[in-house]
């Protein structure tokens, strides 16, 4: 009954897009590789669950660290006072340059990063999501706000190259939400930037007439906000598809989502 039954229709609405050959596009938020769920979302990208991937900056920079270290994050309470905080070098150093050359290469900030880790082949690349992606051809694509993320902080910051990088990106994930007629937008964890960017991206798919009737979408997060409710669940499904809110904290809700489509019937 009531949250359980909508957990179903969201379990339903991502088979039956995979198994018709249409567009489950997912959105990550940092927190949800921070918590650990990245092995998980790879097994179901092995799977076929998983069309198209979206991050924010800070994302990027917590999969980076876990393909070169196997941990990430810092206590930024501890580590602001002294000035510690975000100076990692190998974060801004090699995670700028990825971004530089792949960028100057004519990549996005996704297919940059993504083509640096399996060309560099960190000790724990089969954490990252992006090398995954790469592996598998997996679109992937990474929305910046310039000054929001640590590797910003570093001189080897190109505004240049994360604008650039940024903007291509954003033109390739109109073109994965382009594909989502009868299809599934997942918002995990994004509160403000990747809500933002759907509903833009919708919004150019609706101008140049391309349907997305029958298109589900979800927020997954342990509260209900006002951009990922507005922008992901209502605005974009209005009248023509089915919106969800799943709440729940994502290492409890994501896992639970993955062994329903995993476990269930006709998976």
């Amino acid at each position: 009954m009531l949250a359980a039954a909508d957990f179903m229709a969201v379990v339903t609405a991502i088979k039956e897009a995979t198994h018709g050959g249409r567009g489950v596009l997912w959105g990550i938020g940092a927190h949800v590789i921070k918590t650990g769920l990245s092995p998980l979302l790879i097994d179901l990208m092995d799977r076929g669950f998983v069309s198209a991937l979206a991050m924010n900056g800070a994302g990027v920079i917590h999969d980076f660290e876990l393909a070169l270290s196997g941990a990430t994050s810092e206590e930024v309470d501890e580590a602001l006072g002294p000035g510690r905080f975000g100076m990692a070098d190998e974060t801004g150093r090699q995670l700028n340059a990825a971004i530089n050359e792949g960028v100057a290469a004519g990549l996005g900030i996704g297919q940059a990063v993504g083509r640096s880790l399996r060309e560099i082949k960190p000790p724990h690349e089969p954490l990252s999501l992006l090398s995954a992606a790469a592996r598998l051809d997996i679109p992937v694509t990474v929305h910046v706000a310039v000054g929001t993320d640590i590797i910003h902080m570093h001189p080897d910051a190109s505004g240049a190259a994360l604008g650039e990088g940024s903007l291509r990106d954003f033109r390739y994930f109109v073109s994965n939400v382009a594909r989502l007629e009868r299809g599934v937008y997942l918002n995990c964890g994004s509160a403000v930037v990747l809500p933002e960017v759907f509903l833009k991206a919708v919004a150019l798919v609706r101008n140049r007439g391309v349907s997305l009737d029958g298109l589900t979408t979800v927020n997954i997060d342990f509260m209900r906000l006002y951009r990922p409710q507005t922008n992901v669940v209502l605005r974009p499904v209005a009248g023509i598809g089915k919106g969800y809110s799943l709440v729940g904290h994502h290492e409890i809700m994501i896992p639970l989502l993955a062994s329903a489509l995993i476990e269930s019937p006709n998976s």
